[in-house]
């Protein structure tokens, strides 16, 4: 698929959305994704992004998109590559997040706009607002009197 010329900041957008989804990601056993694509268990991979998501993301914003890969081999790290979807209100990103052992990485392959502005800064700012939009943010509880 060809890269928009646009993606480059889209990608550190959609990173710094999903940082704690990432993270939560991360709590599965390697292994287990690994069975689980291999397997082609993606109901199960799906669970556990909508399960990953919930508590940072409003419901819908985030979810697998048509799969997985698991790169194993003998000689290298494994690496999980999920085939994601974000859904902010106005935008569908289509990408890939890739999961080893050290690092993470967002591979933005697509952006689509409900309405997209003739200016792709606009659009990129867009992006960002909503998806800011689209968090879950924690509150401090406050007292009872």
């Amino acid at each position: 698929m060809n890269r928009q010329p646009h993606a480059a900041p889209r990608e550190v957008i959609v990173a710094e959305a999903i940082k704690e989804v990432v993270a939560e990601l991360r709590l599965v056993e390697v292994a287990d994704y690994i069975a689980f694509i291999r397997l082609e268990h993606f109901a199960t991979v799906s669970d556990i992004v909508d399960s990953a998501a919930e508590m940072f993301l409003m419901p819908g914003t985030l979810r697998l998109g048509h799969g997985g890969e698991a790169h194993v081999s003998w000689t290298e790290t494994a690496r999980i590559v999920l085939d994601l979807e974000l859904r902010p209100a106005g935008a569908t990103v289509y990408f890939s997040l890739s999961l080893d052992a050290e690092t993470a990485s967002v591979e933005v392959n697509y952006v689509a706009f409900d309405r997209p502005a003739a200016d792709p800064k606009r659009n990129t700012d867009f992006l960002r607002s909503t998806l800011e939009r689209a968090r879950i943010r924690k509150t401090e509880a406050v007292g009872m009197r």
